[in-house]
């Protein structure tokens, strides 16, 4: 798993609502990338639930977040206009950058070995390195923990340059389309 100081992986992924989102655009700005393992289970609905009550937060210090698993455009879909999540959901489904992040794992339940997301975040800075990581999060209170870390290291910093918007749009049904 990718530790403070390392360069992030760049990325290209699709999101909930058509579009793309681009490492590239980001560039200049901080940003919140949480890695989850699958739409609408009942963790990760506690998570993105929990992010989503914590965005006016995250938007009024300027750290953009998304949300990143390997399901498919069409269920971020559905999953962001059931919760009315408010953020962008990339689609990841051949594990390019969930793998490139390290948070691909073994798991095990009930001694049953599998491969899996480890449900995990990453700060990147505007510079394009790791800011800092947090591995196996808890789904309930992990925003309010990036919140406080936010806090405790001095919001957000002066971006370099400020690039596209990539300000979050809701799902195409939500919008009326």
């Amino acid at each position: 798993m990718l530790q403070s100081g390392d360069p992030a992986p760049s990325f290209d992924l699709p999101r909930d609502g058509g579009g793309t989102v681009r490492s590239d655009d980001l560039r200049g700005r901080r940003y919140l990338l949480y890695f989850y393992p699958k739409d609408d289970t009942p963790g990760c609905t506690r998570e993105a639930c929990a992010f989503r009550d914590r965005l006016p937060e995250f938007e009024q210090i300027a750290v953009p977040v998304f949300g990143v698993s390997a399901d498919t455009v069409r269920a971020h879909d559905r999953f962001a206009l059931k919760h009315r999540l408010g953020f962008p959901l990339l689609a990841d489904p051949d594990h390019a950058l969930i793998e490139a992040y390290g948070v691909w794992v073994e798991k095990s339940l009930y001694g049953r070995h599998y491969f899996g997301i480890q449900r995990s975040s990453f700060l990147v800075d505007a510079d394009g390195r790791i800011e800092k990581s947090w591995p196996k999060v808890s789904p309930e209170t992990h925003p309010a923990e990036v919140l406080a870390w936010l806090a405790e290291h001095g919001g957000v910093r002066p971006a370099a340059t400020r690039r596209k918007s990539t300000t979050p749009r809701a799902p195409a049904k939500a919008r009326g389309t």
